[in-house]
């Protein structure tokens, strides 16, 4: 595997203790991992790698996520925002909607 063009972070809420027990994993954090998997599959951004993350202590705005290197934190991300950030991503700017700043 070469080096991603493009990372995001999914916050799951890990602790830890190693228990879920934040907002993004009640707001289903787990679920949206795999959504946005198929979604870079079906786009074909294979230059892009989405990993789990600990707690980002934002539970507030949950689900959240971050993409490097950019530095963008968006919040609040279901499947429609999920959609807006990788078409964001595909056209080389941000989902300003979702952002977190």
């Amino acid at each position: 595997m070469q080096k991603p063009k493009h990372h995001i972070f999914i916050c799951c809420s890990f602790r830890v203790a190693g228990e879920a027990q934040g907002g993004c994993a009640r707001k289903g954090a787990r679920d949206l991992v795999q959504y946005i998997e198929g979604e870079l599959s079906d786009r074909g951004l294979d230059d892009v790698m989405v990993s789990t993350s600990g707690c980002l202590k934002l539970c507030d705005k949950a689900p959240v996520l971050v993409v490097y290197p950019e530095g963008h934190w968006y919040g609040g991300v279901n499947e429609e925002a999920a959609d807006a950030i990788l078409a964001a991503l595909a056209a080389g700017s941000s989902a300003d909607a979702y952002r977190i700043d």
